[in-house]
């Protein structure tokens, strides 16, 4: 496994982010630890969750699921860099009461100390704010923040879905306060999607935030979904994303280039997904959120995958991106 610092921090995660997001909603307890194991051994120390995870009548279950492995000992809790989400709603469902969801100072303490019950440890390494909250100055969320780490309840702060300016405003804030800031963001970004590059990437490149793309093959789409489709495999390009883009006829013939140019170099579609995101610029590490064994050590493998220009020129061709700010949309 390679290691490399997140951000502008001394921490250092592997360039691989087990993501557990189907820890309960489609992957058991049990086969959920053997990943997280197998993770591990594999030199993975990157754990990224979110209390809402499980959805539904189940949030909160994918964090239970990660505390029960943390009590197995082993120095698990130990060897892990685990990160956490607040934001969503952990409201029983139908249930409108008020501060149970965003970013005010009552719901992060609120929240931070459940997620910290449900995963039975003492601290989050990386505490992350799922998504900008319009309503809650930013002030009294570096407020709340400060106090945490003060308290020895989270080291470090992330943010998830933040637009560039919203990147600036935070730590901005935070500079002002001297508080120490966010240290990454968390995005959607991927050869399909690479809208992240025109402000989002270079705006956490100015602060010092390590980047980590969320749905790095784009809902499947980038994991072999024509060529699983057409021999009968379990693809998620049945529904979702996938399903929307496949019917689009343009769209479907960009993915059969890529997969193309794939069987062409004898490469793994989602493998080469992975290890395009780890030659972008600013990027700490994609996050794999595998639902079986399998699909784990195919994401470890990606780590030591090298393309060859002719390869990487080939993607920028079929997947050009926008272009950075301004240019993209001015002279």
């Amino acid at each position: 496994m390679k290691y490399t610092h997140l951000g502008r921090t001394g921490l250092e995660v592997s360039r691989l982010v087990l993501g557990t997001m189907n820890f309960g909603p489609q992957t058991n307890e049990s086969d959920s630890h053997t990943i997280m194991d197998a993770a591990l051994d594999a030199g993975v120390n990157f754990f990224d969750t979110a209390n809402v995870y499980g959805w539904g009548e189940n949030k909160g279950r994918t964090e239970e699921i990660l505390g029960t492995w943390f009590a197995q000992g082993g120095e698990r809790r130990d060897k892990v860099v685990l990160a956490t989400k607040v934001y969503g709603n952990m409201a029983a469902d139908g249930d409108a009461w008020p501060n149970h969801h965003k970013l005010s100072a009552l719901n992060i303490r609120r929240a931070v100390d459940a997620s910290l019950k449900r995963l039975q440890t003492d601290h989050i390494d990386l505490y992350q704010f799922h998504h900008i909250d319009r309503d809650t100055p930013v002030d009294e969320i570096w407020q709340a923040v400060d106090v945490l780490i003060q308290q020895g309840k989270i080291l470090y702060a992330g943010s998830s879905n933040f637009a560039g300016w919203k990147i600036a405003q935070t730590n901005e804030t935070a500079q002002r306060r001297g508080s120490y800031g966010l240290v990454s963001e968390q995005c959607l970004y991927n050869l399909a999607e690479r809208r992240a590059e025109m402000e989002v990437i270079p705006a956490a490149q100015e602060y010092g935030l390590g980047v980590i793309p969320w749905s790095p093959l784009h809902g499947g789409l980038l994991g072999g979904a024509i060529r699983k489709e057409s021999t009968g495999g379990s693809a998620r390009s049945t529904t979702g994303r996938s399903a929307e883009t496949l019917a689009d006829p343009v769209a479907r013939a960009q993915i059969q280039a890529y997969e193309d140019l794939l069987d062409k170099h004898g490469l793994e579609p989602g493998e080469v997904g992975l290890a395009w995101l780890l030659t972008r610029p600013g990027v700490t590490g994609p996050i794999s959120g595998p639902r079986t064994l399998q699909q784990l050590e195919s994401a470890v493998r990606a780590v030591d995958l090298e393309l060859s220009d002719e390869v990487l020129a080939g993607l920028d061709e079929i997947f050009p991106g926008p272009g950075p700010s301004p240019e993209a949309f001015a002279w």
